[in-house]
């Protein structure tokens, strides 16, 4: 952590989340300050599991965070394999042990997604989180902005970080209510403790299993000691979203009738698995307005089908810590800054992550064997190397002297 910097902006972080999190403990090794608000009494995780691919890994190292972390992350040896719904057949998979490192100095986790937020959360002192504060209303007062919380007390800033979730108030405030729309498509989620799961499931492997209208992915988290399962299907009239709604394990299964038998014994084993609609929004061209901007899923938020949601937001937190710190005489300049290097690239993951969601669920036909020929051929760690091989130092350097 650099030295603290006098008279520096106060800064506000709305959101406790891992986004909101990383951006605290980015400024803090910048040598810049910050208090997180967060509406919930107590900063609990909810959901399950995460990839942690190397462009994330580069930034947790960075944070000084990866080493604790890695400590109940699992390793990953076998990447994007995938298998056909109806046998299992693998039609591709990647060797990460011989490659990963050798590519982006990396190498590839899946982690419970309280684990690291725990990381991350060390690098916060406790006194700037403040936990039960929802904001309801969001004002300019001057050259400040003033934020009203829902127990009428207020706080007012120099610079506004909005880590606040797809529902943003800030994004709203700042840009318009313009509601996101149901994507079509609903999730189900579950741990299966690693006992009661197939030997299958238990391997150092991110798995995809691909399928008329549905897939479904599954990892091992927690040290091992659980897998974290992950299933997309038709959302029909569904339209709940939220991480606390929950199915029965017969639905699940309705959803997945006929697949192989192997991944409706995994199934069989998800206790009360978790259910939600995905979201959908087209990607803003603009975050920032004078001292406020957006970050992760409040900037960008996108399908899960590249695993990049934290990473995003974890990238976002390393590049708007750095300009502000280079910025501190004109944190709106600043903030321009950071989302000039940002837009372009999470613009691009939203519209391809928005893109395999029908690739992965073509109907068995011509189309389908075209695809399963095509990720045979390819391996995605190579093309996705523009994903894995990112470095925010490249780009922050390419932008230091600019306006």
């Amino acid at each position: 952590m650099t030295t603290r910097i006098a008279d520096t902006p106060r800064v506000v972080i709305l959101g406790g989340g891992i986004g909101g999190l990383a951006a605290a403990a980015f400024l803090r090794r910048e040598g810049l300050d910050a208090t997180v608000y967060e509406q919930a009494h107590q900063i609990v995780e909810v959901g399950a599991g995460l990839v942690v691919a190397p462009n994330a890994a580069r930034q947790l190292r960075r944070l000084g965070v990866l080493g604790d972390l890695t400590k109940r992350a699992v390793r990953l040896e076998i990447g994007w394999e995938f298998r056909r719904w109806q046998d299992g057949r693998v039609l591709s998979a990647e060797n990460l042990v011989s490659s990963c490192e050798g590519l982006y100095g990396e190498h590839t986790y899946t982690a419970h997604r309280a684990d690291l937020l725990a990381a991350i959360r060390a690098q916060v002192p406790a006194a700037a989180v403040v936990l039960g504060h929802k904001c309801v209303q969001l004002e300019r007062t001057g050259d400040k902005l003033r934020l009203e919380f829902a127990d009428r007390e207020s706080v007012e800033t120099d610079v506004l970080i909005g880590a606040d979730g797809v529902h943003s108030i800030v994004r709203n405030t700042l840009f318009g209510v313009s509601p996101a729309t149901y994507s079509g498509i609903c999730a189900f989620r579950a741990l299966v403790p690693a006992d009661q799961a197939p030997a299958f499931a238990r391997r150092p492997a991110q798995t995809l299993w691909l399928g008329p209208g549905h897939h479904l992915v599954h990892y091992p988290v927690s040290g091992g000691d659980y897998i974290n399962l992950v299933a997309f299907a038709p959302a029909g009239d569904y339209t709940t979203e939220s991480w606390t709604a929950t199915a029965t394990v017969e639905e699940f299964l309705q959803e997945f009738k006929g697949w192989d038998p192997r991944l409706t014994e995994l199934i069989r084993s998800a206790g009360v698995p978790g259910r939600w609609a995905l979201l959908d929004r087209e990607p803003l061209t603009r975050w920032s307005d004078e001292g406020a901007t957006l970050l992760g899923d409040a900037a960008h938020p996108m399908f899960p089908f590249f695993a990049q949601g934290a990473a995003q937001a974890i990238e976002d937190a390393a590049v708007l810590a750095r300009c502000l710190a280079d910025g501190l005489d004109d944190p709106a300049a600043a903030l321009r800054r950071y989302e000039g290097i940002r837009i372009p690239r999470t613009t691009k993951l939203q519209r391809v992550s928005h893109g395999r969601a029908e690739l992965n669920h073509l109907p068995d036909g011509p189309e389908q064997q075209m695809r399963d020929r095509a990720y045979a051929d390819e391996d995605p760690l190579l093309a996705n190397g523009w994903i894995y091989g990112y470095d925010p130092e490249a780009p922050l350097a390419a932008t230091a002297d600019l306006p």
